[in-house]
Order: C-alpha cells, then sequence, then structure tokens
C-alpha cells in the first residue's frame, strides 16, 4: 500500500466517506458509519491501514472513501467487535475512545480490497442485520 506521508510506528488512521479537513476532530454522538441508526457512544480507529481501509470501504455513504491520519487526544481501549473472540490479541490493532481524534494527515494513495471481497464482506453484514446483531457499543 502506497501513500504520501510518512507514518511512525504508532500510526492510527480512521477509514470512512465523510469528507473532513486536518485540524477536525471526530466525536461521539455522531451517525455511524455503518448499518445504524444509533449514534455513536464511541469513536473508531485502527493502528492499521488494512483495518483503515476496511472502514473506508464499509462505509456508508456516496461520497468517496477517506482515510485519516487521527491522533488519540485521551485514554482508548481494544475494540471489542474485533478482538476477544473474533481476533484473539488485537492483530487488527483496533481500538476506540470517547474522546475526540484530531484529524492530523490524509492517506491519499492506497490500495483497497478486490470487489469481489467487499461485497462478501457486505453481504455477510446485511445477514447479520436482517438477524438483528448489530455492532456491540
Amino acid at each position: 500500500m502506497k501513500d504520501n506521508f510518512v507514518f511512525s510506528k504508532g500510526s492510527f488512521f480512521h477509514g470512512t466517506k465523510a469528507a473532513l479537513k486536518i485540524g477536525d476532530f471526530l466525536i461521539i454522538g455522531q451517525k455511524k458509519n455503518y448499518n445504524d441508526d444509533r449514534k455513536s457512544e464511541y469513536v473508531y480507529f485502527a493502528g492499521t491501514l488494512d483495518a483503515a481501509i476496511w472502514g473506508a470501504e464499509l462505509a456508508e455513504g456516496n461520497g468517496p472513501e477517506k482515510i485519516y491520519v487521527v491522533e488519540p487526544t485521551g485514554e482508548f481501549e481494544d475494540d471489542p467487535n474485533l478482538t476477544d473472540k473474533k481476533f484473539p490479541g488485537n492483530p487488527t490493532k483496533s481500538y476506540r475512545t470517547k474522546y475526540p481524534l484530531k484529524i492530523v494527515a490524509e492517506v491519499t494513495k492506497w490500495e483497497g480490497h478486490s470487489p469481489a471481497l467487499i461485497n462478501s464482506m457486505l453481504e455477510n453484514l446485511r445477514n447479520l442485520s436482517e438477524k438483528g446483531i448489530k455492532a456491540i457499543d
């Protein structure tokens, strides 16, 4: 995956279709990125570019997929949606926080997943939604 920003070890990323600017903050209480009408109780981010790419590709909306480099402003924890029994040890380095995330850069060049893989993931999410299974919050 290519980018135009030199990431340091420990960089954090957020994938979305929201058009934001450097210096903006991601905050709780907004509409979630995914198949869910609830307002967010957490802001989610990842320590891997691949996890952020999934976030951008699976986000609802008509805008272009965006990946931002973010900086946490407070404490954060492992994302229970992707850790514990699903991915023990948090290999995706997925996290959540109740504190704002500051956007410090945008990744403008990256390679996404194949359309077939994205469609498979979207179908799985639709099936879960039809069964009433939503993300833990």
